[in-house]
């Protein structure tokens, strides 16, 4: 699929999940060197890692070249590049699992689209020069997430008057951007951005009124695995979030997200059917 005239039977699927009742599993693959229980410093242990959480039952996997940790740089083009397109030209031929790539540039979205993906996770909102343009070009759904300031920089001491506001302000500009861009509504999706430029009390914020951004009029991303908010309310470190992480996925489905993007997808998909049999 290399333009937004063609479609694949990967897009139909994702745009047929997207807009029915449910709720779907985002599985994370990052291929970066500061990766080890969510992807690989290569593409092979990538690979693996995505075929365990496409058996695991991921309804979605998300491929990311860059890290957006606090206080990470962000790698070359090639760089990024020489990451994720193998691994997504790999997971297409052995997957039935939609793609998504994570990246905000727009050479990184055509190649990965041209191998297959059929969502772009963008956690600058398609803000880098030519990306809504690209994006488009494509004609894939684009996850538009907020963030405050670059990741080397976003944890430090960030401020808003009224977070809530403020950040449904930004995602619905996006949206508006978009759409005058052509690309159509229902390819649109909206990510508040846990983690991404708050502090604890903004990100508790944001769930705690996670509906109004499901009032905007496009499915919701929920990515709060493992973040250091649950650090901060737990006392645990990274690798031992999973409870923590699954607890707060159910509070944001209950709150109108429609996606949650996780590292633990065999219990979250667990706990979705427990919440889904209660009502």
């Amino acid at each position: 699929m290399t333009t937004g005239t063609l479609r694949s039977p990967a897009h139909e699927t994702l745009l047929g999940k997207l807009h029915r009742p449910g709720h779907l599993v985002c599985g994370i693959v990052n291929v970066t060197p500061d990766s080890f229980s969510d992807g690989g410093r290569d593409p092979a242990a990538a690979l693996d890692h995505a075929l365990r959480l496409a058996d695991e039952g991921a309804d979605l996997l998300d491929i990311g070249g860059e890290s957006t940790r606090p206080g990470a740089h962000p790698p070359s083009l090639q760089e990024e590049l020489d990451r994720v397109t193998g691994v997504i030209e790999q997971l297409a031929a052995r997957v039935p699992v939609p793609l998504s790539i994570d990246t905000s540039r727009p050479e990184v979205m055509d190649a990965a689209v041209r191998a297959e993906a059929v969502l772009i996770n963008d956690v600058r909102a398609l803000r880098y020069p030519d990306a809504v343009e690209t994006a488009a070009r494509l004609g894939v759904p684009v996850c538009l997430t907020h963030m405050l300031g670059p990741p080397h920089t976003m944890q430090q001491d960030p401020r808003y008057d009224d977070v809530v506001a403020e950040v449904r302000e930004f995602l619905q500009d996006r949206m508006d951007t978009c759409l005058r861009a052509g690309i159509p509504r229902e390819h649109l999706v909206v990510d508040p951005g846990f983690g991404f430029g708050k502090t604890l009390e903004h990100n508790l914020a944001l769930l705690r009124s996670l509906d109004r951004f499901a009032d905007l009029g496009a499915p919701v991303m929920a990515g709060l695995s493992r973040k250091a908010m649950l650090g901060r309310l737990t006392g645990r470190p990274v690798g031992q979030r999973e409870a923590a992480s699954v607890a707060a996925a159910m509070v944001a489905a209950r709150r109108g997200a429609k996606i949650l993007r996780v590292h633990d997808v065999a219990a979250t998909a667990d706990a979705l059917t427990v919440l889904a049999a209660a009502g």
